[in-house]
């Protein structure tokens, strides 16, 4: 067995494991990041049949997912990584969830090629629950506000809230703060939890799990 496969088989387990120990209801989509690694690399997992894969570039997912999407036509392509608006519109073509919305001018591109391509994405705002400087994301405090602007003015089909939490703390208490947010305005979704902290994403009802070198190892650059 590929080892891909097992560091995979081994996570759903351990997700398994946690959400039947805290008698939990979520049962989070576990998605692949792929940056830096080619198609040889995610064939195994693309062969085993997972569905959720994640990239951070537009260029490189263009040249990586254009010809295997070809070939596994059931997958969902998730952009997890900073998006500039003016790359908004092969976004909106490649990508079926936008997990890094974050200011109101890409918001409103999205919404202008969705409909001139006649296409919906899923999409989280991404939030800055810890008020970094150097991290994207609506603060915590203008959340609402660029919600209803999303859903009414744009008409933008908003699931979820995504963060990241601070690298060098606990990142149970982000969690905890991004999902009473997303309970507040009684949103379904929460993109939390990386490879180093998704077992306490799960404990806050992460429902997408964004795992790269736990399932594919270490990245080369």
């Amino acid at each position: 067995m590929h080892e891909c496969i097992q560091n995979l088989n081994s996570i759903t387990n351990k997700v398994k494991e946690i959400i039947d120990k805290n008698n939990l209801k979520t049962d989070p989509k576990i998605i692949a990041i792929t940056k830096t690694f080619e198609a040889n690399k995610i064939l195994p997992l693309l062969e085993k049949g997972h569905l959720h894969f994640g990239e951070n570039k537009i260029q490189e997912a263009e040249n990586k997912w254009m010809q295997l999407r070809k070939n596994f036509k059931n997958i969902e392509l998730h952009m997890v990584g900073k998006l500039q608006s003016n790359k908004a519109k092969k976004a909106v073509m490649l990508f079926d969830y936008i997990h890094s919305l974050d200011n109101y001018k890409l918001a409103s591109k999205i919404s202008q090629y969705e409909n001139q391509l006649n296409k919906k994405t899923k999409i989280f705002i991404q939030v800055n629950v810890a008020d970094e400087n150097q991290k994207s994301g609506i603060k915590l405090e203008e959340v609402n506000k660029f919600y209803e602007y999303c859903k009414k003015n744009l008409s933008l089909n908003i699931i979820g809230l995504m963060n990241l939490p601070p690298a060098d703390e606990d990142a149970s208490e982000y969690f905890k703060i991004l999902r009473n947010k997303s309970q507040e305005l009684n949103l379904n979704h929460l993109s939390m939890g990386m490879s180093s902290d998704y077992d306490k994403a799960i404990l806050y009802g992460s429902t997408f799990l964004r795992l790269g070198s736990a399932i594919l190892g270490k990245r080369k650059i």
